[in-house]
Order: structure tokens, then sequence, then C-alpha cells
């Protein structure tokens, strides 16, 4: 295999394949991207056994051939490189030789007979949307997945297809988000998939903000990402997520309205001294205002006082800072819109301007 390209063109395939690619392997194949050469197109691939990504570039192809090196070390080779470095690429018996201007590398191989491939079925549905749509429809919701729960289940983020509407679901039993956008073709079946914590983590870092397309299929077990750069392949959870809707409050007699960034700015500023463990505060809510007060074991306190939209009567209520400042933080711009019931129901947390993201916290004790 030998090959020669810019710094620029190898950097951005590498930089998504390293990034599913995890430093300490059971197997060592496993830290290593597989690189094939074919006239001109250089592929490159990487995989955990539970996701896998498959991106490439072209470049001026001299020697046609496959082999895997360290993903890690071959991305840093890259990132340090000056810009518009020239980088010839060649394998010289069972070393790859990296030659950048008067910089040379030698990395060790591993077999590619040996690495991997993600066996998936046959495609059963296929939708195709807008990527800053996708992202901005994981971002959304998937802080509040769990993460290492034993309700295996809830490490993951539900997406589900009914009545020409996608909505994605996250919740690690403690808060829960929603969020929803509408299809421009009918599904053909009301279908739920759980797509684990990593790779929805990795969709949204390698999704761009733009209007470009992005094809989703879908069959039992998987689920594929294709775009014009990559093509990222996921395992599903198999598991039965719960009923959301249950979640939900049906009724609530309370509504607080509050600019956005004053809560935001608040919210980080009493959580200085909420107990580092527990993260509980105290939100007060009276006609036009609303109390924020954090206590914490040393007999330190932190109170913010605010003017809300609140007609209601008073009530007082419990909630960790850290999830309704997340929430806070994924509402768009404006009003945010508090839900309350009584001191011992969860709140909901949305936009008036937008009906379709929504967030639920339940309360604490303290």
């Amino acid at each position: 295999m030998h090959f020669t390209t810019q710094r620029e063109v190898l950097l951005k395939p590498i930089s998504f394949v390293a990034g599913i690619v995890e430093r300490r392997q059971t197997l060592p194949i496993l830290a290593n991207v597989l690189i094939e050469l074919d006239a001109n197109k250089l592929t490159l691939t990487g995989t955990d056994l539970e996701v896998e990504v498959v991106t490439g570039t072209k470049v001026s192809g001299k020697k046609n051939g496959k082999i895997t090196v360290p993903a890690r070390k071959l991305l840093d080779i890259c990132k340090t490189l000056p810009n518009e470095t020239k980088i010839d690429f060649s394998l010289n018996k069972e070393k790859v030789v990296i030659k950048a201007g008067r910089s040379r590398f030698s990395l060790t191989t591993l077999s590619p007979d040996d690495f991997p491939n993600l066996e998936t079925e046959k495609w059963d549905h296929e939708l195709t949307l807008k990527q800053q749509v996708l992202k901005s429809l994981l971002e959304k919701t998937q802080f509040c997945m769990a993460q290492q729960d034993v309700r295996y289940y809830l490490n993951g983020l539900l997406l589900e297809m009914k009545d020409k509407i996608l909505r994605a679901v996250a919740t690690d039993g403690h808060r829960m988000a929603t969020s929803n956008i509408p299809l421009e073709q009918e599904t053909s079946e009301e279908r739920q998939v759980i797509v684990p914590r990593k790779g929805v983590l990795e969709i949204s870092r390698l999704l761009e903000s733009n209007e470009n397309e992005v094809k989703l299929q879908l069959n039992p077990n998987h689920l594929r990402i294709i775009t014009s750069d990559f093509v990222f392949t996921t395992k599903l959870i198999d598991g039965r997520f719960p009923d959301y809707n249950k979640v939900i409050p049906a009724e609530q007699n309370k509504k607080v309205q509050i600019d956005r960034d004053t809560l935001k700015e608040a919210l980080i500023r009493v959580a200085i001294l909420s107990n580092e463990k527990y993260r509980g505060v105290r939100f007060n809510f009276d006609k036009g205002s609303m109390k924020v007060t954090a206590h914490n074991p040393e007999q330190e306190e932190a109170q913010e006082e605010l003017s809300v939209q609140y007609s209601g009567d008073s009530i007082e209520i419990g909630f960790n800072v850290n999830y309704v400042s997340d929430a806070v933080s994924a509402l768009s711009a404006g009003n945010v819109e508090i839900g309350l019931s009584d001191a011992n129901s969860s709140c909901t947390l949305r936009t008036p301007k937008d009906k379709t993201t929504q967030y639920i916290v339940m309360p604490m004790r303290l």
C-alpha cells in the first residue's frame, strides 16, 4: 500500500473513525483502524463490535492494499502536523511509514484479515431527514439518558416512529426528555427502537448542522445512518422501554413563566453552594416571584429571588439543581414555562413557542 495526500484530507475521516475506537480493548485489533486503498479511493473503518463507522476520501493512490494501524496514534500524528503538510503513507514489511516534511513515523500493523465486520441483516425501514434536524432532536434529549444503570434499556434513547412523527425519549428514572419532529413520509408501521448511549453520542458528534440529507435505516437489531461523509451502524438495545406517557403529568393547575437566561444564570449561581452529593435546591413559588435556595453541610446558603409570571397559590418544592439546569439550557431562548401540580408531583419545563419538546423532573425531599 502506498498513497500521498494533504494533512487536511486525511484528518477529517480519521477523526470520524478514531472517535469510536476505545483506547483499552480486550481485542488489540479493535484499537486499530482498517485502511483500504483502491485506486484513488481511501476507505477507513473503525468499530468496537457495538458501533461501526465507515468513511472515505480521495487520495493519490500509488499501490493498492489494506492494513490496520493504531487509530489514536494516527489521529494524533495528523493533528500535530502543520497545516497543508503533504503526507506520504506507505507499507514497509510489517510497519507503516508516514513521511511529512522532515517528520517520519513508523507504526506497527495488524493483519486486516482479523478486523471484525459488524454483520447486519436486510434493512426493512428507511427515513430521509435533514442532518441538522436529526442532530437537534438528539441533542435536545440525549443528556437525560441513564449511564451504567442496571435497567439496561435506560442506557439509551428511544426512537419512536408513529403517525408521520419521529419522537426521541430519554430518561434515567429521575428526569425525562421528549422531543419530536414531523416526517415527510408516512411510516409503514409504528416502530420503537432503543439506540445505545454510545451510538447516540457518536451520531450527534458526526452529524453537522446543515441542510444536507441523512438516510436512517432500521432492521430488528441495527440502526444505520448514511450521509455523504460516512456510514454509521450501531446495534440496538434489546429491551422494552417504559411507557413514557405514564410519566407525563396529565393535569397541572400551576403555570410559571420566566425568562430562560435569567433562570439559567440564577441556577448556576445557586448550585455553587448546593450539597455536592445530592445537589438539592428548594424552589418557592409565590404571586409574581420565585425563590431558589440552596444549603450545604458546611451551613452555607445561597438564595436567588426572581420575578416571574405566576398568580397561583404558594408552593414549595425541591429539585436536583443539575436536572433543572440541564433542561433549561436545552430549551430555546425566550420564556420558560414551568408546570406544577403540588409539592410531591413532578414538574414540566418547556417553551411556549415550542410544543414539541418537553422535560419532566421528579421532585426531591429536602
